[in-house]
Parts: structure tokens; C-alpha cells; sequence
């Protein structure tokens, strides 16, 4: 017996088919990522991504409000920020499955458009020999015109139902009629893709050369806001913005105003602010839903508070004014902050500062303080009895080291070692009222000042963005409406009839699933019977 040798030895196999495989895998793998499924299951895990964004708090949006969630959450809250959960957009999960999808959407969309765009081009495909076999079908019906002559007329029924035709004449004497209608569902499906690409493209774009900043701004001149990075509370510049990029203005608050449901919820916001630095000064006025254009940056108001005025009178009878905003702590407007004193107590005459007597004062804020204890809550958020709560802290603030610090907060570090203390008990004060601590100095509650917090924003991929979203709009509704579907007539003379002369047979295939096909086929062959048997003058 003899044995059948491999045509090809182990070692050119090796050569010849180990750089195959990862060439083969590479090829299956771009198949997978660029196939219409992995699109759409990238595009939900980019929707299921973007959900931690819209419920935890960003630090690119309210960088407070991530600091009460860690107050709030202490043992949650740092594993939610290694994960990334309070910088969701920016974080490297998001960004892999943003890149993945845009990869996902080029390699789908693009041989897409080239197949369309030749699908354009070309004439619709010759009738099928066996029309019966199509899911729609008209047996052939003798017809009293020459084949050339009906087939002209089955031509212009279909052209003037805006399908796209194609007349042919073969050898034995027939002809064949093809049509096709429907490349608006294509189109549209395109369209939608492609508009989504672009919105993808000008998120990306936005984050180059967009910025945005945060500012608490406090009512009054002295407390007046530059567009400018160093006097953002917190800001996000672009890999290709620089500071000269962003526009020269200064801000002022002039005056906020609010009304209120009678159940405490919000009616309506409006700040007035005075603008400088984009031509001549003028007064302006925003609110929440119609933000403040100044050239191309935009100026959006995202909530508001009170910011007491404190006068703390030191051992030596200098008096220092602060003005601190408090953050609210609920809907009333309940709010807490702190005021600090470093440079008190300091002894006039060795000019010699003691940071051990430094004073701070925590304090809860009532607009609406009731009439009796407990002071724990405002009863309506708009100052009709105002109270503060003031607790008084003496000692080292720790503000000496440059580290940066909260400056709506003490450093609870300060406390636990003993370097910063309590001193007496809290103590209810009215606007206008001074009260006296143990060591002979005094506070008083001069006033409040209204603040409003803003941002400042400059995305340039807005109109890319904006067109986007309606482009693929468009494109959706063109994708639901359109149908494509085919439609064949094959015409040929009859064997041996003097009157009937010709046989029309009429076929047609819809590329879709759809409904209503089958009355609109029934109707283009009764319009072709009806075009064929009319009179020469009637005929179209």
C-alpha cells in the first residue's frame, strides 16, 4: 500500500500560513467592529456610559456640589472618583468606547455610501426569467399594441410615478420594463449615520478648543469678575486654547432678583450685571433659561445664594469686614459657610502676628429663621426674618502653609489636632446686631449681599453639533418613510393573434418588509392595462 505524502512540507506550511492567521484575525476583527450590530451595541453602551454623568455630579460643572457628595458618601465617594464617576466625559472608559464607536460608525458608513452612491449611478437590474416566482406577480395579459409601443407606455405610467426606468429590447423581439423607487430609505439611514459622525466629530472638536469656567460672583463692585483662568474658582481649557484665546470682559452684579411659589418653590430669576471690556459699559440682564451672550463666549446662570457681611472687631480695635458666600443646603435656601479672620489680633506696637488668635465663624444662615428653636431651617427661601448662626472657632487656620484650602469650609485637620477650637457656645444673631466673645472682641451681622453662581462657556462645535442632531433627524424620518422596491414588465409578442398582439407579464419585489406593496403593484398594472388600451389620442 502506498501512502499519500502532504503536497507541502511542515515548514512552508508554517511560512505560508502563520502570517495568515493574524492577518485573518485582523480582517474577522475589523468585520466585527465595523458591522451595523457592533454600531448599535457601542452607541447604547455610549448612552448607558453617559448615565453616572447626568447622576453624579462633574467636577467641570459645580465642583461644590462634588465636594458635599464627599462629605455626604465619604466611604463611597473616593471609589466612585477612581473610577472616574465625578469626571465621566474625561475619563478613559468613555473615551475608549467614543473612539471605538467613531471607528465602529467610518468602517460601517463609508462602504456604505460608495455602494449607495454606485447603486445611483446605475440602471436598474434586467427582469428575472421567472417573474411568477416573485411575492408579487401579473400573469401575462394580451394586449392590442405592438411590444415596442406598450412598452413605452408601461415606461411613462412608471416615470410618472417618479421610479427610476429602464427600457430594453432583446433579440427574439420582446422587451422588459425595469423600475425601482425608494433610495430616499438609504439615503436617509446614510444621512442619519453620517450626522451622527458629525456629532461625534464636533464633541471631539469642542473639547480642543472650548473652555468653560465657574465663578461665584457676589453682588457689589469691589467684587467684580474678569474673564480671565486665575479668577475662575475652577475652570477646563482645551488642549488647544491658550489664556490670550478667551475674550476680555469683566463682570459686575449689580442686582439679583427672585420670586417665589407661596409653597417656596422658584418663579422666576433675573441678574442684572453691568459689562465692561466689549466696547463701551452696558448693563445687561440674564436668567437660567436665557443666557448672556458676550462675543463668543456664553455666560449661564446656575443658581444663586446669600452671602453674609460679617465686622469682626479684634483686642486691638481694628475692625476687618468679610463678605463669604454660603452654599445652600436645601430648597429654603438653608445655607452654610464659613468667614474667616487670619490677619487679627496682631499687636500694633512689635507688629509681631500671632497665628494662634486667629478667628473663624462657621454659620448657618436663615433667610426665614423661625420664630422659636430649633434654628435648623429656613422656612421660605426669600429674607422676610433673617437669622445666622454663628459658631465661633480661635486658633491656627492653617492658611500659612500654601496649600490651597476650601474657603466655604474650615480644615477639619486643624481641629483634630488641636491647633483650631471651639470657642463658647453658637449664638443666634439678627442683621444689625453685635455680640460680644470672651475675649472682648465682637461680631456683628452687618447685612447680606445676594450671589449668583455662573459659567462661562465658548464651544465652537455648537453649530456642528446643532446640525448634526437635525441633520440625523431628517435622515430618520427619511429612513422610516422610505420603501424600496423593484418592479419588472416583460413584453412580447403573441404566437398567432391578429388582434392581441402582445403579452405583458408584470413582477415585483419590495426590499423591505412592508405594507400597502401589494395595492400599489395591483395599481401600476391596472394604470399600464389602462394606458395601453386607451384610445391613441388619450394615450400619455
Amino acid at each position: 500500500m502506498t501512502a499519500l505524502l502532504p503536497t507541502t512540507s511542515p515548514r512552508r506550511r508554517s511560512r505560508t500560513g502563520g502570517p495568515r492567521r493574524p492577518r485573518a484575525l485582523l480582517r474577522n476583527t475589523w468585520r466585527q467592529l465595523t458591522s451595523m450590530r457592533t454600531a448599535l451595541v457601542l452607541l447604547f453602551l455610549l448612552a448607558l456610559a453617559a448615565v453616572p454623568g447626568s447622576v453624579l455630579p462633574q467636577r467641570t460643572v459645580n465642583r461644590e456640589a462634588v465636594g458635599r457628595y464627599f462629605a455626604a458618601h465619604p466611604e463611597l465617594a473616593p471609589w466612585l472618583d477612581r473610577l472616574g464617576g465625578f469626571d465621566v466625559y474625561a475619563s478613559p472608559w468613555f473615551s475608549a468606547v467614543y473612539l471605538l464607536l467613531f471607528t465602529s460608525l467610518v468602517g460601517c458608513v463609508l462602504p456604505r455610501l460608495i455602494e449607495h452612491a454606485r447603486a445611483l449611478r446605475s440602471a436598474p437590474p434586467d427582469a428575472p426569467r421567472r417573474l411568477e416566482r416573485l411575492p408579487a406577480y401579473a400573469a401575462a395579459r394580451p394586449h392590442p399594441t405592438e411590444p415596442a409601443t406598450t412598452a413605452r407606455t408601461a415606461a411613462g405610467v412608471l416615470r410618472a410615478a417618479r421610479f427610476r426606468t429602464v427600457l430594453r429590447e432583446h433579440p427574439d423581439g420582446s422587451w422588459t420594463v425595469s423600475a425601482e423607487k425608494g433610495y430616499l430609505k438609504e439615503a436617509g439611514n446614510l444621512l442619519f449615520h453620517l450626522s451622527l459622525l458629525a456629532v461625534l466629530a464636533g464633541l471631539a472638536f469642542g473639547s480642543w478648543y472650548g473652555w468653560h469656567g465657574n465663578r461665584v460672583l457676589v453682588a457689589g463692585r469691589d467684587t467684580a469678575f474678569c474673564n480671565t483662568p486665575q479668577q475662575f474658582d475652577d475652570a477646563g481649557f482645551g488642549a488647544r486654547v491658550a489664556a490670550t484665546d478667551l475674550p476680555g470682559f469683566c463682570l459686575q452684579l449689580d442686582e439679583f432678583t427672585a420670586t417665589y411659589q407661596p409653597s417656596g418653590q422658584p418663579r422666576s430669576f433675573d441678574a442684572a450685571v453691568t459689562v465692561e471690556g466689549l466696547g463701551p459699559a452696558r448693563t445687561a440682564n440674564f436668567t437660567v433659561n436665557a443666557p448672556l451672550r458676550l462675543g463668543p463666549a456664553t455666560v449661564y446662570l446656575l443658581g444663586h445664594g446669600y452671602a453674609p457681611v460679617l465686622r469682626y472687631t479684634d483686642r486691638y480695635g481694628r475692625a476687618q469686614t468679610q463678605t463669604a458666600a454660603f452654599l445652600p443646603t436645601d430648597g429654603m435656601i438653608t445655607s452654610e459657610g464659613v468667614a474667616m479672620f487670619p490677619d487679627v489680633n496682631d499687636d500694633p506696637r512689635t507688629s509681631t502676628r500671632e497665628p494662634a488668635a486667629q478667628v473663624a465663624f462657621e454659620g448657618l444662615y436663615l433667610p426665614t429663621a423661625p420664630d422659636a428653636p430649633p434654628f435648623t431651617r429656613s422656612q421660605f427661601p426669600a429674607e422676610r426674618n433673617p437669622a445666622l448662626m454663628l459658631w465661633t472657632y480661635r486658633g491656627d487656620l492653617g492658611l500659612d502653609v500654601g496649600l490651597p484650602k476650601s474657603v466655604y469650609q474650615l480644615d477639619r485637620r486643624q481641629i483634630d489636632r488641636g491647633k483650631l477650637a471651639q470657642v463658647g457656645e453658637p449664638r443666634l444673631v439678627r442683621r444689625g446686631e453685635k455680640v460680644s466673645l470672651d475675649d472682648g472682641t465682637t461680631v456683628e451681622f452687618v447685612g447680606t449681599r445676594q450671589w449668583i453662581a455662573i459659567s462661562v462657556r465658548h464651544d465652537p462645535a455648537q453649530p456642528v453639533v446643532l446640525a448634526g442632531a437635525t441633520l440625523a433627524l431628517l435622515g430618520m424620518t427619511l429612513s422610516l418613510m422610505g420603501r424600496r422596491r423593484r418592479v419588472w414588465f416583460r413584453i412580447g409578442p403573441a404566437d398567432g393573434a391578429d388582434c392581441h398582439r402582445t403579452l405583458v407579464e408584470a413582477g415585483g419585489l419590495p426590499r423591505t418588509e412592508q405594507a400597502g406593496f401589494a395595492d400599489e403593484f395591483n395599481g401600476l398594472v391596472r394604470a399600464v392595462d389602462d394606458a395601453a388600451t386607451a384610445p391613441p389620442g388619450q394615450i400619455r
